[in-house]
């Protein structure tokens, strides 16, 4: 795909945000899709083709009427959606399709019409981890974290920091779930959940969703809103099991999806003004910025005590306040996506004046795959 070659032209949330109990899931990803199409100045008429997550692709463009001539269910987690918009941004450019709409939608909260999460026995999962009794994500992402800390000597305070940081962020957005101010001590009091983390250290659940629209970029002049280029993009995937990561201090998958999405932007670090690194708990802002290669590894920890990722600082983390202050229905990589929209559109609560170029980074599962998207709003 030639860089700035398509372009974001739709991009909302539901109207809703947080807790949602009269909405099912299905309705959750209409809910977004028509406030995508509105804010594109489009009707499901408009559109060609379709990629989500969650549920089927086919299920949505039944429930929406739109007959497409692309569709894509790939589902891999939390960071999907990254994956879609590297997809869709691919399929336009072969010519498969012009418009293609992608949604979320959650009921992660209020469970209206939300599927369930068990692992059959028979997956790898099944066979070589939960018979050992992990409770789900908190209790899994401890295995690698802990391998982590004792490398490089990071300690509870290191992330709780993150968490204060994006609260301090999550404080200038009016749709934020939480907003009044949390201290280092107040994360470490919070109740244990799973050594190291605290409940202030793990992402929200919530109700909510949110969908883009892509088209071609010598399209998007003609749309209502401020286009939104596609300057890189990137994915790999790594083990359904965190048991079985290469290396528990890094993650491949990151490695490699953002490696491919900074060399196809043909941008070096110090271009970014944004970056949105997917913090379904405490400690993935600090891997993100180490396995992006913003910072060295073992050096994340330093740099966001010295406030660099936080109001003012050299380079602004999570504005939307992130998935542990902002909002967290589950999957999380398409509200990332949705604030570096608005960072280069420059419609966003916590708006970084003169923003350029921003970065979408995502994670699904524990570990198990990655997507990174970076936008720009200069042709």
């Amino acid at each position: 795909m030639q860089k700035n070659s398509v372009a974001v032209v739709g991009a909302a949330e539901t109207t809703k945000m947080g807790k949602i109990p009269d909405v099912s899931v299905i309705g959750l990803h209409a809910d977004a899709a028509l406030n995508a199409m509105a804010d594109a100045g489009l009707t499901p008429a408009d559109i060609d083709g379709v990629a989500t997550a969650g549920i089927s692709p086919v299920e949505l463009a039944h429930y929406l009427g739109i007959k497409p001539t692309y569709a894509d269910g790939t589902s891999v987690g939390g960071c999907s959606f990254m994956l879609h918009v590297r997809h869709a941004a691919a399929a336009i450019a072969a010519g498969h399709a012009k418009t293609i709409l992608i949604t979320h939608g959650e009921s992660g909260r209020s469970r209206v019409g939300a599927g369930g999460f068990a692992r059959a026995p028979s997956s790898l999962m099944g066979q070589f981890e939960m018979p050992f009794g992990p409770v789900g994500p908190p209790t899994m992402f401890t295995v690698p974290v802990l391998r982590y800390m004792k490398t490089y000597g990071v300690t509870e305070e290191d992330l709780a920091n993150v968490a204060v940081i994006q609260r301090e962020w999550a404080a200038k957005n009016p749709r934020a779930s939480f907003k009044d101010p949390i201290t280092v001590d107040d994360v470490l009091n919070s109740p244990m959940i799973a050594w190291p983390y605290r409940m202030l250290m793990c992402c929200l659940v919530t109700d909510g969703g949110g969908a883009l629209i892509l088209t071609s970029a010598d399209r998007a002049k003609d749309f209502p809103n401020k286009p939104v280029y596609v300057l890189g993009t990137g994915e790999s995937v790594e083990t359904p099991m965190v048991s079985q990561m290469y290396d528990f201090t890094s993650s491949t998958a990151f490695k490699i999806s953002g490696a491919k999405a900074f060399d196809e932007a043909g941008i070096k670090h110090s271009d970014v003004d944004h970056l949105m690194i997917y913090d379904a708990f405490a400690h993935l802002p600090l891997y993100g910025l180490e396995d992006l290669g913003f910072v060295k590894p073992g050096e994340a920890k330093d740099f966001i005590r010295e406030r660099n990722t936080a109001i003012g600082g050299k380079l602004p983390v999570n504005t939307n306040g992130g998935g542990l202050s902002y909002m967290h229905s589950g999957m999380y990589g398409m509200y990332a996506l949705q604030e570096s929209v608005r960072q280069m559109r420059g419609t966003a609560a916590a708006q970084i004046e003169g923003a350029k170029i921003s970065v979408a980074h995502g994670v699904g599962g524990m570990f198990a795959s990655s997507g990174t998207v970076i936008f720009t709003n200069e042709k």
